[in-house]
């Protein structure tokens, strides 16, 4: 390798001009090569033969890299300085390092075991806590997360690999619980009413995209009568709390 540096060298021009070019030379290589890997890895990420979900994470781990050994060459060949002797130095003090770093350690360890175990994915809807929201991407230092009113959740991914974390129906899914009362229409009338009562009502809110279009489920009997849930998907996850509401108010005349 040095051989190879030491004969494009001789080819510059001698002095602080063949080490300017040397230095926009490998600049501009390390550039290229970081934008080429960055645009193939998001390809490769985003195929669906591809097992890994595209999160920010492993392409800025990629970028980085490059950008290490194209920093470590110039260093080497411009300015003159033993890249291992740093190494050297790094390892020594790596300690120290790790210490003082301990929180950023553990964030990144903490990402990449979220990625590559594929505890979540981007389009996951999670709840940690108190919050719960769609994952937006997996970082370096944190995981986002958008709520049902639109807002962005920043959690550490140190405390998502530590706490425990549910994994919860897609974001897009409406789902109302109901009881109703015992009459003398059979349970089969009343699940057909409610659910064509609930599509036509979200069907003005958002497309509506289950098949069937809603499902009617009775899921317990009481001593008033049956308890049950109604369920359907709809094209816009953003728009879930305007279908919740549609749906609740279109069902609520078969609960009296």
């Amino acid at each position: 390798m040095e051989q190879f540096f030491n004969s494009i060298l001789a080819l510059l021009p001698a002095g602080w001009m063949r080490l300017a070019a040397w230095f926009c030379m490998v600049l501009i290589a390390t550039i290229a090569a970081s934008r080429l890997a960055t645009s193939g890895l998001r390809r490769s990420l985003n195929s669906d033969i591809n097992p890994l979900p595209y999160t920010s994470i492993i392409v800025n781990i990629v970028r980085g890299a490059i950008w290490l050994i194209g920093g470590s060459i110039i260093l080497d060949t411009v300015f003159g300085f033993d890249v291992s002797s740093i190494i050297t130095a790094l390892g020594v003090g790596g300690i120290a390092i790790s210490l003082g770093l301990q929180d950023t350690l553990s964030n990144l360890i903490g990402g990449l075991q979220l990625t590559f175990m594929h505890v979540i994915s981007p389009g996951d809807h999670i709840r940690v806590g108190s919050d719960q929201g769609v994952v937006k991407d997996v970082g370096l230092r944190h995981t986002t997360i958008q709520n049902a009113s639109g807002q962005i959740v920043i959690i550490p991914n140190s405390v998502l690999s530590k706490t425990s974390l549910v994994q919860m129906p897609p974001a897009n899914v409406v789902s109302v619980p109901f009881a109703v009362t015992t009459g003398a229409a059979p349970l089969d009338e009343d699940a057909a009413q409610m659910a064509e009562a609930a599509t036509k009502a979200v069907a003005k809110v958002s497309k509506v995209i289950s098949d069937p279009p809603c499902l009617v489920r009775f899921t317990e009997i009481t001593e008033y009568g049956f308890k049950g849930t109604a369920t359907l998907k709809v094209e816009d996850p953003d728009l879930v709390s305007a279908a919740l509401d549609a749906a609740v108010r279109a069902i609520a005349p078969f609960t009296r």
